[in-house]
């Protein structure tokens, strides 16, 4: 699984069509990269996912050992996305955004400078609606309104996908792969969004450096203040440990 950065301002419009019939297990499972790791310090968790689920596209792990994938969750808006686009691009970084509608449709200065200064834009569903608890019709148009919209808006073509809640089936990365998108977990987060009992900075520094291992999907939360705080350190602690973030 390789992540690429599509050229925004030369896109599109592309119809994607997602009209398939669908066989697939509809168990509502919910994902955890677990606290078992392997030799390379890689959640097996997250790997045995990869194993499982790689041939729908979906992925919890980059096939990169020598890299860190940065990724943010973008529901909402709570004064520090700012800052972490400055910590960003101070550090030559790029990060995958995943937005929800409301994102998307309420901070379009930043939408747009994240676009502006290269970073990709993932799908975090319209309404951020659980998928296995839609019908068909209803998991494609959480996925493909808010690529319409997107589109539209913003001239840009989303390819990356991230299951709201953290809950998906087979079905669902099936839909999601049958729209034209790929589906990202993570092999590592931590409880940064509760924003009334934030991490100590120096506990979060600790468990993101300490976890980190090549081919990291890393989830972090935009509305944590910590994150804010600790993000260039960390993105430091990576890069001395050799990793390419």
């Amino acid at each position: 699984m390789k992540i690429i950065a599509p050229a925004a301002a030369a896109m599109t419009a592309v119809l994607i069509p997602c009209t398939a019939v669908y066989s697939a297990d509809t168990t509502k499972i919910g994902y955890g990269q677990g606290t078992a790791v392997d030799s390379m310090n890689r959640p097996v968790d997250a790997a045995a996912f990869n194993s499982r689920y790689g041939d729908l596209d979906a992925f919890a792990l980059s096939e990169d050992d020598k890299r860190i994938i940065i990724t943010f969750d973008q529901g909402y808006e709570n004064g520090y996305t700012e800052k972490i686009l400055d910590t960003l691009k101070e550090k030559n970084v790029t990060a995958i955004f995943f937005l929800t509608g409301d994102y998307a449709k309420n901070e379009a200065d930043l939408v747009r400078r994240m676009i502006n200064e290269g970073h990709i834009l993932g799908n975090h569903g319209m309404t951020h609606a659980s998928l296995p608890t839609l019908s068909q019709a209803e998991a494609e148009k959480e996925i493909m309104s808010l690529h319409d919209f997107v589109m539209n808006n913003y001239g840009y073509q989303m390819q990356y996908f991230r299951c709201p809640c953290g809950e998906y089936s087979e079905q669902s990365l099936e839909t999601v792969q049958k729209c034209g998108y790929k589906t990202l977990f993570w092999s590592f987060a931590y409880v940064d969004w509760k924003t009334d009992s934030q991490p100590d900075p120096a506990e979060g520094i600790k468990k993101l450096t300490e976890s980190a291992h090549g081919g990291e999907i890393l989830l972090l939360h935009s509305v944590s203040s910590t994150n804010a705080e600790i993000l260039g350190e960390v993105i430091d602690e990576f890069r001395a440990k050799g990793y390419t973030v």
